[in-house]
């Protein structure tokens, strides 16, 4: 109880200080214009910030600076001060606050893109994409301390947790978490805070990636499930071996499992595995309906994480020697090695383990 109590006044502190908080961040850079980070460009813009948002999509860039709303949040134009370019230099000019929403493997050539325009020491940096680098294994935090050094490191957090940007766009209750530094946690919440939009904060930055990037790769596994007409049986055990795999990799590297069962892993991959909302999902009900893993990123428009995630799943797996027979036979599958109803039978063909971590 005294707990409980003690986190309620912590939450409201953060609440207040939202009070102060346009006078500490006036303009705000954000970083990429798909369905995500429009839906949060047009939330902050709506909260009184300037906001100028960021994208290399030609096509889109004049949609978006012609009327303002994104071709898949229809009926939802943007509002407040809120501006649209295709020049980076524009963007990162006198910004008080960095927001990220581009693509797992996008945030390393972006601020790369990033520390040759310049950023004035100690901007806010808060990613909102959900991804582990391939191959550096690196979640996606650290890929931007690599790159701009381990001075912005303080400064760089991230939101994670259950949400559609459409059901964000309309105001629809919505929570979430915000994972960094303390005092950068404080700014995150009070920056982004409506409401609708409810942030909890969390100080497991690893443990909040984790479980973004790999609830990603059981959501395609329950689309298959669910494209194969398995049952709620078969998709309920997938989720929960699917999250038994994850917090037991989790682990291995120092997060902490309550994170995994908390918003940013739990709470999001019931959401993406029981959604026609989550690309991931619809991705893997294409799967199951014979599409090639190509044809079927081509019938759904967008960038289907989960494809990414899969490969990197698999490698931090191998790294640490710590079965991931769902998300391994995930990739099988996308990578075609394996056809969706003989990856059903080698699943349950396996030895029958405790089921206890």
């Amino acid at each position: 109880m005294e707990h409980e109590l003690q986190s309620t006044k912590v939450y409201a502190h953060y609440l207040r200080v939202n009070i102060y908080a346009k006078k500490n961040f006036m303009k705000i850079g954000y970083l990429g214009a798909g369905a995500w980070g429009f839906c949060l460009a047009r939330l902050l813009a709506k909260k009184g910030y300037t906001v100028v948002s960021w994208t290399i999509e030609k096509d889109l860039l004049e949609t978006l600076q012609k009327t303002k709303e994104h071709p898949y949040l229809k009926g939802r134009p943007a509002e407040g001060t809120i501006t649209f370019t295709g020049d980076l230099e524009e963007a990162l000019d006198s910004a008080d606050m960095i927001v990220e929403g581009v693509t797992a493997s996008g945030v390393r050539p972006v601020f790369e893109a990033v520390k040759k325009t310049g950023l004035k020491p100690g901007t806010p940096i808060v990613l909102t994409s959900k991804g582990i680098e391939q191959n550096s294994l690196l979640i996606l935090s650290d890929v931007v301390v690599s790159i701009l050094g381990e001075e912005v490191r303080p400064f760089v957090g991230a939101i994670s947790g259950p949400s559609f940007a459409d059901e964000v766009a309309r105001g629809l209750p919505t929570a979430v978490v915000a994972t960094g530094s303390p005092d950068l946690v404080g700014t995150i919440v009070s920056t982004f805070t409506t409401n609708s939009f409810r942030i909890y904060p969390c100080h497991d930055i690893r443990g909040a990636a984790f479980g973004g990037s790999l609830k990603n790769v059981i959501a395609i596994g329950c689309g298959i499930s669910d494209g194969l007409k398995l049952g709620n049986g078969a998709k309920a055990a997938l989720m929960t071996r699917g999250l038994h795999e994850i917090v037991k990799l989790a682990k291995a590297y120092d997060c902490r499992p309550e994170t995994l069962y908390g918003l940013s892993g739990l709470g999001d991959l019931f959401l993406t595995c029981s959604s026609e909302l989550s690309r991931n999902y619809r991705f893997g009900k294409l799967l199951a309906e014979g599409y090639s893993a190509e044809k079927a990123k081509k019938e759904i428009g967008m960038v289907v994480e989960g494809a990414y995630s899969a490969v990197t799943a698999v490698q931090l797996a191998k790294e640490k020697e710590s079965p991931m027979p769902i998300s391994e036979t995930v990739l099988a599958i996308i990578r075609g090695t394996i056809k969706p109803p003989d990856a059903v039978a080698l699943l349950m063909a396996r030895a029958v383990k405790e089921e206890s971590l």
